[in-house]
């Protein structure tokens, strides 16, 4: 059902959005340095090699972050940063974390899109290849829903506070972080989301400096949410 929403409104898009407004076409792909991945071989595949129920966690959060700075070298300018669609081109967070969702995702990724001789999306298979492509895939999945940080609202701001202030329980707030986390509604249906709040949990060390880091990617993430 979200695949299907997802190509309408591309072709909505498509039909509505200025020529400059939503074309790519005229950007050089940017490449993506993916050698901390796990090879994949030559044929593409057609579901996502990366997840973490099949690659496992560590494989998995890599992708996410080497997806995350390809995604925004390449897609953010249509797509919008954090994957978070402006209206002109398809919010790619509602494409289902599922088979059906990478055949469609993997196909414009290979082969681009072109309406009336114009190309809107370039074609980036060849260009950054399918370990990039798998990448990018995974980081897009793992985007939190919109609202998904609501609930946990007002207890991250003080968790924030008291991070920013220094001296905290870490050890405490970081457990408490991993399990709000947890919590975190993906739009595409994957089982993790890759939120600010398990960012801040992971961020957090033994080292008293992290507390400011975690606190600083809990205002981003807060920022973002409101």
């Amino acid at each position: 059902m979200r695949t299907r929403r997802l190509m309408a409104a591309l072709t909505l898009a498509a039909l509505t959005a200025p020529a400059l407004a939503y074309a790519h076409g005229d950007v050089a792909p940017q490449p993506i340095n993916t050698d901390a991945l796990p090879e994949v071989g030559e044929e593409w595949l057609t579901e996502n090699p990366y997840r973490a129920e099949t690659a496992g966690e560590e494989v998995w959060a890599k992708a996410v972050q080497i997806g995350d700075s390809g995604f925004n070298q390449n897609c953010a300018r249509c797509h919008g940063l954090g994957a978070v669609s402006g209206g002109l081109a398809p919010d790619l967070r509602f494409l289902e974390a599922n088979e059906s969702g990478d055949e469609w995702f993997v196909e414009r990724f290979q082969h681009g899109y072109t309406q009336d001789g114009t190309t809107k999306m370039p074609a980036f298979g060849a260009v950054l290849g399918q370990k990039a492509g798998w990448a990018i895939r995974t980081y897009i999945e793992t985007r939190p829903e919109d609202g998904a940080l609501d609930a946990a609202s007002t207890r991250l701001h003080a968790i924030r506070d008291a991070l920013a202030a220094g001296g905290a329980d870490a050890a405490a707030l970081k457990a408490e972080l991993e399990e709000i986390a947890a919590t975190v509604a993906t739009a595409s249906g994957a089982p993790v989301a890759d939120s600010a709040v398990s960012r801040a949990a992971a961020a957090l060390t033994e080292d008293p400096a992290s507390e400011k880091h975690a606190a600083e990617l809990l205002t981003i993430g807060l920022s973002a949410a409101e």
